[in-house]
């Protein structure tokens, strides 16, 4: 074999040799697994600590990340070019009369194939990071309807312990009456029974309260929550969440994570399309090598050109498909758009309709319930009204606040519903827990 296809070869070997180095110090680099799951503390919860947790080291935000990060990988594919092919042959086993040929072949993609592959690439990592983003929303919901549902079952201890109290206190009074002779003694049993029914009341508060708080700190992938208890002096807790205007709707919609990745899948739809059109016009090849001739004892170099010749498949399905996604793209975003703004209507309508019920109930049921049962116990001490009035009114005091709490809750997962389906995190949810004890 001549020197020229000795050199060849070696410069063949060096470079199979290198590539392949290459594709295994890549193989080896580490991966980075979830971080440990946060542990909030144990000192008083606020709603920003809280948020600030779960944005860092929630496992579903995790996760969407590492979907952002493998989406690098298809841009950074599709800008490679194709590998160059070397071909060795071999004409006649004798070596006297041997020709053997080295040739080089490099296909050269035309038509902006590889403009159109990045540009596919790159709308995929739009999608991802824009299921990021609707992720965040997600969490950050989530986050704010447990952080509130924990304050309302913190609410409902309190009610229920006030509730225990009361029954005891009525209980004593009702025994002191029938030691002195003025009651029947069935008044005392009324009593004793409403006061076991206020503390298994109070008991399942604090299962409740267990199971709020576990729920809210899974949000940051922490199953044994450790922080006493949820303080809402961290937030906006000064009034009843807000109603949006429909001109802040209107902005917020458009900036909407799940609008957004609609949009961006029509954009890369359309880059799938203009990929499969651009395959429609062939690659060329070029060949470049060196041909041995050993009984004539020369080289002879070799230059030659490829071209396929399209008459049978032209990739006229796979550009069809595109173009049939591509509409089915668009319909999905006008689809979106309904479905998004019934949803934000709906839960703006709920946000509405729980803030009337929960203010009226503050401002006009629980003092008129209040003062009912203040003036009910007051008179059951002093003999001027029966057991049966005092427990009506007690009833009926606790059922106003309960209806509080339940219509706060509503108002509270409505407002967190429209932050999570807008996207936009900057209208503070609000809440008025520590005025349920006005």
């Amino acid at each position: 074999m001549s020197r020229p296809i000795r050199f060849s070869f070696a410069f063949l070997a060096l470079t199979l040799l290198a590539s392949t180095a290459a594709v295994a110090q890549t193989a080896s680099e580490p991966r980075r697994g979830l971080q440990p799951a946060a542990v909030e503390g144990t000192a008083a919860l606020t709603l920003p600590r809280a948020l600030a947790l779960a944005m860092s080291v929630s496992p579903e935000l995790a996760v969407a990340q590492r979907e952002l990060e493998a989406s690098e990988g298809q841009v950074l594919q599709g800008g490679a070019r194709p590998n160059p092919e070397v071909s060795l042959l071999l004409e006649d086993t004798q070596r006297a009369t041997r020709t053997t040929t080295v040739q080089i072949n490099q296909a050269i993609e035309m038509g902006g194939q590889r403009t159109a592959r990045i540009n596919a690439a790159q709308s995929s990592r739009d999608i991802a990071a824009a299921e990021l983003a609707t992720k965040r929303a997600d969490v950050r919901a989530a986050v704010v309807s447990n952080f509130y549902s924990v304050l309302q079952a913190q609410e409902r201890i309190v009610l229920a312990s006030d509730s225990v109290a009361l029954a005891q206190r009525a209980s004593d009074a009702a025994a002191k009456r029938v030691l002195a002779g003025k009651v029947s003694p069935v008044e005392e049993t009324k009593a004793r029974v409403a006061e076991a029914s206020a503390r298994l009341e109070a008991a399942q508060a604090r299962s409740e309260l267990t199971l709020a708080r576990q729920r809210l700190s899974s949000t940051w992938g922490n199953g044994n929550p450790l922080f006493e208890r949820a303080d809402a002096s961290g937030s906006a807790v000064s009034d009843l969440p807000a109603l949006p205007s429909s001109q802040a709707v209107a902005a917020r919609l458009s900036a909407s994570p799940i609008l957004q990745r609609a949009r961006i899948e029509v954009q890369r739809r359309r880059a799938l399309v203009e990929l499969e059109r651009s395959k429609r016009t062939p690659d060329v090849t070029v060949s470049l090598g060196m041909k041995r001739d050993a009984q004539a004892g020369r080289n002879q170099a070799i230059l030659g050109v490829s071209i396929p010749f399209p008459l049978f498949d032209r990739n006229q399905g796979n550009l069809l498909e595109a173009l049939r996604r591509e509409d089915k793209a668009r319909d999905e975003l006008v689809a979106a758009e309904l479905q998004l703004q019934g949803a934000v209507l709906q839960s703006i309508g709920q946000l509405d309709a729980a803030s009337t019920e929960a203010r009226t109930l503050r401002d006009t049921v629980l003092p008129g319930a209040q003062s009912a049962y203040d003036a009910a116990t007051t008179g059951f001490e002093l003999g001027k009204f029966n057991f049966l009035d005092v427990l009506d009114a007690q009833r009926t005091l606790f059922q106003a606040k309960s209806q509080y709490l339940r219509a706060l809750g509503q108002a509270q997962a409505a407002a967190a519903e429209i932050d999570r389906l807008l996207g936009d995190g900057s209208s503070a949810v609000s809440t008025s827990m520590n005025k349920s004890q006005e």
